[in-house]
């Protein structure tokens, strides 16, 4: 698929009425936007403040300030990498679960190590330093990532520092 023909993503949320009964609160598609990097399109699907989340919140989480991860938190985004995009090297003090939906992904790790991921793949990313790749020319990659506040990994009983693009 093509940039332009992804798609745009679609949100169900649910909660409860004043009977304590389930509900849609909300049902709505929209367009990941660009980041300022250039190389991929953002759309945060969610983020809870607190783990553990606290379902009588009636915030919508769409609406909270989040960087790449929330303190204490978590964040669900879908990411749309450009074809021939790459990220800068970054870690951030999460563990990240990505999912591939469609296209392919290359992540690379500080020491040059690689590895092509595709639809289906799973990636757990546990605090360390990466980039991301789209190989293709042709094709957008979509990714749907899931980050959760962890503590940092500690080498030689130092914290490693988070270091964003």
């Amino acid at each position: 698929m093509t940039a332009d023909k992804l798609p745009p993503v679609r949100r169900i949320v649910t909660g409860h009425d004043v009977n304590g009964k389930a509900v849609f609160r909300s049902d709505e598609r929209f367009a990941p936007q660009r980041i300022p990097t250039g190389d991929a399109e953002f759309a945060l699907i969610w983020t809870a403040p607190t783990i553990p989340v606290d379902n009588n919140d009636t915030t919508d989480g769409r609406e909270r300030n989040a960087g790449l991860t929330i303190k204490n938190g978590s964040v669900i985004r879908v990411v749309d990498t450009l074809p021939g995009g790459v990220s800068p090297m970054h870690r951030t003090n999460s563990i990240d679960y990505g999912i591939v939906i469609s296209g392919e992904l290359e992540l690379e790790l500080d020491d040059g190590a690689t590895r092509r991921i595709g639809p289906g793949d799973i990636v757990i990313q546990r605090g360390t330093m990466h980039l991301w790749r789209n190989p293709s020319t042709t094709t957008v990659c979509r990714i749907v990532f899931v980050l959760t506040e962890a503590k940092a990994y500690e080498h030689e009983g130092k914290p490693l520092p988070e270091k964003h693009p």
